[in-house]
């Protein structure tokens, strides 16, 4: 089964947000550095468009798994209801209880009335639900996950180097003059 992309980042936004709600310093990219992370700063950390996240980030409000603070001093936090819930709750939230395959879509499938395929289908779907169910956020981001959230939540700096200080070239770089 493949996630929809808004399922896939509601996830990695809840394992940022638990992760950066233990590291204050990590809360942030942005030189300001607020106490809580906003949505803006989850998306370039993340490196996804600010648009898909805001999107995400409603939904994950309306669902109670967080807040979102508006203002100085405003971010985003996890609520106690978000890092206890169900990842297979979660992402029921998101993908919906629709069946894998649309058999009477546009075109109703010939196979409709005596078909196994969507049965097993749906069983599979719910096994796979099932097995994401015992999962809370705090689980997905215990060691080793969550150090290694805390470093990605700090890019590195990409770019040309900085120019040196006199002579508008970048260290290291030759001279071509006398």
């Amino acid at each position: 089964m493949r996630l929809l992309r808004s399922t896939d980042l509601a996830l990695r936004v809840l394992m940022r947000l638990a992760v950066t709600g233990d590291d204050p310093a990590a809360a942030s990219t942005t030189p300001r550095t607020p106490a809580t992370p906003t949505t803006r700063d989850v998306a370039a950390a993340m490196d996804v468009p600010y648009t898909h996240t805001a999107k995400v980030v409603a939904e994950l409000q309306h669902l109670g798994l967080l807040e979102a603070r508006r203002g100085r001093g405003g971010g985003l936090a996890l609520t106690e209801r978000g890092r206890t819930a169900s990842v297979g709750a979660i992402v029921r939230a998101f993908e919906g209880d629709g069946d894998v395959v649309d058999c009477e879509g546009t075109t109703p499938c010939p196979l409709a009335s005596g078909c196994r395929l969507r049965g097993a289908l749906r069983r599979a779907q719910e096994a796979f639900f099932a097995s994401l169910d015992p999962l809370t956020l705090t689980d997905i981001v215990a060691d080793p996950t969550g150090p290694l959230l805390l470093d990605i939540a700090r890019p590195a700096r990409t770019g040309p180097p900085p120019a040196g200080p006199s002579t508008g070239r970048a260290p290291g770089s030759a001279s071509s003059g006398p």
